[in-house]
């Protein structure tokens, strides 16, 4: 694993972060790193906690719920689940998580908001939306998106934050572009609706190979695995 590596890989994804957004007349406050530490070990997070880091992420709820637990000493970090979500396994994650970036669909929405009312707690979520027209892609398409905003706005146990979305993996990242300014102007219409509850500031968007494109159009949140942790 070795400490001086992973500093030198997450002082590297900050400068990135940084560069992309002093290019494009932002502030690097305004974006949020989360790190995905997929299948890597508690002491890779522990390496990177001890740099100040506080965001971090997981794909599978059985990765995460231990992680969760092993460091649930730590009030200060903040955990994400980034990865596909089975409702089934929603039950696992409500005593902990802080964060459900990756909310595809009503069934699952309304599961967050009961396990969270038992938990006696109230959790960040984003809605996935599915911005590469890829079957594989989890997220809900973007004219199912109002409706699931406005159900979320009668669950007082979940607080919708914003969207998420995995674009296409492509070699020239101007393709990926579109696919960001989608969920940027889907952010801006509902945006624009009002809501009372739904709090929709947040675009989690780009990963370790296409944040700068992703930081360009306007993401909040960068979900970076590989550049951090090393390769799996």
């Amino acid at each position: 694993m070795g400490d001086v590596n992973l500093k030198s890989n997450f002082s590297e994804v900050v400068t990135r972060i940084e560069k992309a957004c002093r290019s494009c007349g932002r502030s690097p406050q305004e974006v949020t790193l989360v790190a995905i530490s997929k299948t890597k070990p508690k002491e890779a997070i522990e390496a990177v906690r001890a740099l100040g880091h506080l965001h971090f992420g997981e794909n599978k709820v059985q990765e995460l719920v231990p992680k969760m637990e092993h460091f649930s000493g730590d009030e200060e970090i903040v955990w994400h689940m980034v990865g596909g979500l089975q409702t089934n396994k929603i039950k696992y994650l409500t005593d902990e998580v802080d964060w459900i970036d990756s909310v595809p669909k009503l069934k699952a929405l309304k599961e967050i908001n009961k396990r969270a009312e038992t938990s006696g707690r109230v959790i960040s979520v984003l809605i996935q939306v599915n911005i590469s027209d890829e079957d594989q892609k989890f997220g809900c398409e973007p004219d199912d998106l109002p409706a699931l905003i406005k159900a979320g706005e009668d669950m007082p146990n979940v607080v919708i934050k914003g969207l998420m979305g995995i674009a296409s993996l492509e070699d020239d990242l101007e393709k990926v572009r579109p696919q960001f300014t989608k969920l940027r102007e889907l952010l801006e219409q509902e945006k624009a609706k009002g809501y009372k509850r739904a709090q929709l500031e947040h675009l989690s968007m780009g990963m370790t190979n296409d944040l700068e494109v992703a930081i360009e159009e306007g993401a909040t949140m960068v979900r970076v695995g590989s550049a951090i942790f090393g390769s799996r």
